[in-house]
């Protein structure tokens, strides 16, 4: 089995928190700069570990957009092409991406805001908030 990860998405389409408040404090230039330390520590921040976890699993992982052709064709653009960040949450960042899902016709896609995938599930909102992934969880040490 394979899984398509989209990993690197977020990183070269300014879909992180982080990279508006780089654009609202130093524009374009910051922003591009942040875009830039993205992907220069994609690798070693989260590829070996994301991989392993999925390969742990049985599954073979691949990543469309840290394909080699996909990097240099988003690297050839302008930033506002690809991210438009004076847009409101949920238009601006991934913009290229929220495009193309509008043209194909997942209108409703296109719109959502991102949400981190380990507050997807919103569960987070249920457990205990003040709680870290490093904690060691009280609950569950006395099983």
């Amino acid at each position: 089995m394979v899984l398509l990860v989209g990993m690197g998405a977020d990183e070269q389409l300014g879909g992180y928190s982080r990279h508006r408040v780089k654009f609202n404090s130093l524009s374009w230039d910051g922003l591009v700069e942040e875009i830039t330390l993205e992907l220069d520590r994609i690798s070693f921040r989260n590829l070996g570990r994301d991989d392993r976890i999925i390969a742990d699993h049985g599954v073979e992982s691949r990543y469309p957009f840290l394909d080699e052709t996909v990097v240099s064709y988003l690297n050839s653009l302008p930033v506002w092409l690809k991210m438009n960040l004076n847009y409101p949450r949920g238009i601006g960042e991934k913009l290229l991406l929220r495009l193309l899902a509008y043209k194909l016709g997942l209108c409703e896609a296109a719109a959502l805001p991102k949400r981190a995938i380990q507050f997807g599930s919103r569960i987070a909102k249920i457990e205990n908030s003040k709680e870290k992934g490093s904690d060691i969880c009280e609950r569950l040490k006395n099983l």
